[in-house]
């Protein structure tokens, strides 16, 4: 074969030239390939290729024979030339040269066709970095920030939040210093309500908080660190307590010094973890693997805090995936229930940093049958103690009046008679002597002389000087009609007298109406604490100046009333008193009025407007009633019937004792009953 030197293309000496190549290159496959791209140095590859050994391949790719090419300088068979198809056209052996131009258009083919595979290829990674991100967009965890600034709605109004007992608090901190404050209604409503803030007297205005223990009250003036105890003072390192506004506010660690429960300040935002509920079980767990605590269960929610495997958290509610926990930084959310290990339910173990002294009693041992013996005066009560207790059975102790509160400096009017606690000691009755504020003319504000410290000491130092004069066995307070007010200084006034009591070796008892809401401000609980004897007084049910008419001391009255003594009150201190009178209602043209009788002279007034009584079940008392002179007469009666039920309901509860309100109101067949509640 024989190279043309025109570069057209070659000469088949066999077939010539006609129908297969010309100068121009290849006839049916025109511009297949370029000029540019195969230049001289491919055909002297090519022809430099025809001596290779057999089974190499050339430089233009195509595989030897097994022997030489075949071809020669002289002549190409027929047999010999290779064909290929491209398109609907054919053509001989490829490895001739083309002409310029069919090479020009061969490359523009060839950039083409790359063009395109690029774009392809483009397309596709465009399309797999779009579904990448479609994928982690859906299954990725989200590393967004929570904002716990507005997770714990923080102010600048210098008070910091809470997580309390789990739960991010509505309460806040006030933050003085290093120094965190709760005011003290919070302290009182979620902590310890024995702390008391107060003055001294009427000139004092830092004013004091008072603590008060079995046998002393300690004290801190507002803005001092000093504490006043029995033993000295103590410099606590601290304000213990100041004023801001009209709020008093107390250091949680002053709080700490009377109180068992813990608290911990965390940062970023600053902001208190509280701990004081140890009744309840809760649910802990620990993280088995780093992971984060989010604003809600899903992997896109916020994260609010990172925690450490072997963290612990307690687990407030479990769902199918996420479980919400709190942590110990005070951080309420949520974790997926597959970071969670070790699942256990518990009580928490209280702290000890302060130990609770014990509020020793003066029980009388035994149960108690209480009688009131209303006392006008000294000389009234010798003479008429005898009489008015002719006809009772197994009465050990007797109260009379004796202290009548008469204003508020705390002065009492005291009709103490050595005699008649000897006569009554004689009876073998223990002598509990009656302080009132109901009795007294002159004092007119029931509660303002329980609002100063100074005025309070005197009324109990009166009260205790005429005990250690006449030989009291007791004191049983009976403060009734107190505004609201003054229901902290009246607990006060009930811790205060316990310790001049206790210190003294004698009993305290207190009278209380049924604990209603609308009279919490007696504070039942803490009289449970500090006194002998809680007196529930089961009766005034429908009282004098009433605008509707019913009974005294219904049943269902007296039983509300005992459960809800035992609801706040140890059943051993609990004695419920009934009554020995009853009511007769009055409805004149639309107009209600009352009058106040015994038990004695119920059966003169059935038989005066001629009434016949009949039982009534809903009351638990038998029931008249008649219209006489256009007036209409009602009366629930007390009788041996009445009382028999409400000492059944007594004994049911399993009480500490009975007491009646009064003698001189009785009959001889009520005391055969209360003998068999006392005998049994």
């Amino acid at each position: 074969m024989a190279r043309n030197n025109s570069r057209g293309g070659y000469q088949d000496p066999e077939n010539g030239n006609d129908g297969w190549l010309d100068d121009t290159g290849y006839e049916d496959q025109e511009g297949y390939y370029d000029e540019e791209y195969y230049d001289d140095s491919y055909y002297d590859d090519y022809d430099s290729q025809e001596a290779q050994p057999s089974g190499r391949r050339t430089s233009s790719g195509r595989a030897a024979s097994g022997r030489s090419s075949g071809r020669s300088t002289s002549s190409r068979s027929s047999s010999s030339r290779r064909t290929s198809s491209r398109g609907n056209g054919s053509y001989r052996n490829s490895g001739r040269r083309t002409s310029s131009s069919g090479n020009r258009n061969r490359k523009k083919k060839s950039s083409a066709s790359g063009a395109v595979i690029a774009t392809v290829a483009l397309i596709v990674i465009m399309g797999a970095i779009f579904g990448i991100k479609l994928f982690l967009d859906k299954y990725s965890y989200s590393k967004e920030k929570a904002d716990l600034t507005q997770v714990f709605t923080v102010t600048d109004d210098g008070t910091v939040p809470i997580t309390w007992n789990n739960e991010i608090s509505d309460k806040r901190a006030l933050k003085q210093g290093d120094t965190y404050y709760l005011d003290i209604d919070t302290v009182h409503d979620a902590l310890n309500e024995r702390f008391y803030y107060g003055h001294i007297n009427s000139d004092d205005t830092t004013g004091e908080i008072l603590y008060s223990l079995p046998t002393e009250t300690e004290s801190i003036d507002i803005g001092s660190s000093s504490l006043t105890t029995s033993s000295g003072t103590e410099d606590l390192g601290y304000t213990a307590a100041i004023v801001s506004g009209d709020t008093v506010y107390l250091a949680l660690p002053f709080i700490q010094h009377f109180t068992n429960f813990d608290y911990s300040v965390c940062s970023d935002p600053d902001r208190l973890v509280i701990t004081s509920d140890y009744t309840t079980s809760v649910t802990t767990a620990t993280i088995n693997r780093d992971t984060q605590v989010r604003t809600s269960g899903g992997i896109k929610s916020s994260i609010m805090e990172e925690v450490a495997s072997g963290d612990t958290v307690t687990v407030l509610e479990q769902m199918d995936t996420w479980s919400k926990v709190a942590t110990k930084e005070g951080i309420i959310g949520y974790v997926e229930n597959k970071r969670l290990d070790n699942v256990t339910d518990a009580v928490p173990t209280a702290p000890t940093n302060y130990t609770e002294p014990e509020y020793t009693t003066h029980q009388l041992g035994e149960k108690v049958n209480c009688a009131f013996h209303m006392v006008m005066s000294a000389a009234a009560a010798e003479n008429t103690l005898s009489s008015d207790m002719a006809q009772t059975k197994t009465v050990n102790v007797i109260a009379p009046t004796v202290f009548w509160v008469h204003d508020m400096q705390g002065d009492i009017t005291d009709h103490s008679s050595a005699a008649y606690v000897s006569a009554a000691h004689d009876m073998g009755l223990k002598v509990w002597a009656v302080v009132d504020n109901i009795n007294d003319p002159d004092l007119s504000d029931k509660g303002d002389f329980l609002e100063y410290a100074d005025t309070r000491a005197n009324c109990i130092s009166q009260i205790m000087q005429s005990v250690q004069n006449c030989g009291y066995d007791g004191v049983n307070v009976d403060l009734e009609l107190v505004p609201e007010e003054n229901g902290e200084d009246y607990i006060q006034f009930i811790r205060e007298l316990s310790i001049a009591c206790r210190n003294a070796g004698i009993t305290l008892s207190v009278d209380n109406y049924p604990a209603y809401e609308f009279n919490g401000y007696y504070h039942l609980k803490e009289q449970g604490v500090f006194v002998d004897y809680v007196i529930i007084m089961g009766y005034d049910e429908h009282y004098a100046g009433d605008t509707e008419a019913g009974s005294v001391s219904s049943i269902s009255y007296v039983k509300e009333g005992i459960q809800m003594a035992l609801d706040r009150v140890d059943k051993s201190k609990v004695i419920n008193a009934i009554p020995f009178y009853t009511r007769v209602w009055m409805t004149t043209n639309g107009q209600l009025t009352s009058e106040n009788i015994g038990m004695n002279q119920i059966d003169e007034v059935l038989a005066k407007h001629n009434m016949t009584a009949t039982w009534d079940e809903d009351s638990g008392q038998n029931y008249a009633e008649t219209t006489e002179d256009g007036t209409y007469y009602q009366v629930w009666i007390e009788d041996n019937q009445s009382i028999q039920l409400k000492l059944d309901a007594m004994t049911a509860a399993d009480l500490a004792g009975v007491a009646e309100w009064k003698l001189e109101f009785d009959t001889a067949d009520v005391w055969d009953v209360i003998a068999n509640y006392m005998n049994s």
